[in-house]
């Protein structure tokens, strides 16, 4: 199991084990916002819910500008592997602009694509081929995308990480 753990300014910091949540919560450096009832971990002497979200007992500042590390993994996230010219599933990332013509590896660059569309658009442009994209490539933003190991999120997290609800 895992557990959020947010600062002070209920910002998301990280995601750790149920065991360091424990720990932290044990030392008081850290209370539990969100909790398993159904789940409790035991000691030789006492029961604990399984913290799902925690909050540190300091503030921990979290620098407003934070750059999300660009990878093949977050360029499929951010367009949830569908493909940007088909809107199929999609498993491998296109650049827009192919490298050859300058292109490069960044978000605003870089998309989701099926291997179909991705054979098909080659190392054109989108104007050779009379393509257009339904939406502006950009570096994703949200509590969710600055915290390493939020990729599989729990439902008690939603609120703490202010995201969107699936329809």
């Amino acid at each position: 199991m895992r557990t959020l753990v947010l600062n002070a300014g209920y910002e998301p910091l990280g995601v750790v084990s149920f065991k360091r949540a424990i720990v932290l919560v044990l030392n008081k450096k850290a209370t539990v916002l969100e909790g398993s009832a159904e789940v409790k971990v035991h000691s030789a002497t006492d029961e604990y819910d399984l913290p799902s979200v925690i909050l540190l007992s300091r503030y921990v500042r979290v620098p407003g500008s934070r750059h999300i590390p660009l990878s093949r993994r977050g360029v499929l996230r951010r367009d949830a592997h569908r493909c940007a010219y088909c809107k199929r599933a999609a498993n491998t990332v296109d650049h827009v602009q192919p490298k050859s013509k300058g292109g490069s590896d960044t978000w605003e660059n870089l998309v989701a694509a099926c291997l179909r569309c991705n054979n098909l658009k080659g190392d054109k442009t989108l104007k050779e081929i009379g393509w257009e994209l339904s939406f502006t490539p950009k570096m994703p933003t949200g509590g969710a995308w600055l915290i390493r190991g939020a990729e599989k999120l729990e439902p008690e997290w939603d609120e703490y990480l202010a995201l969107p609800k699936a329809a």
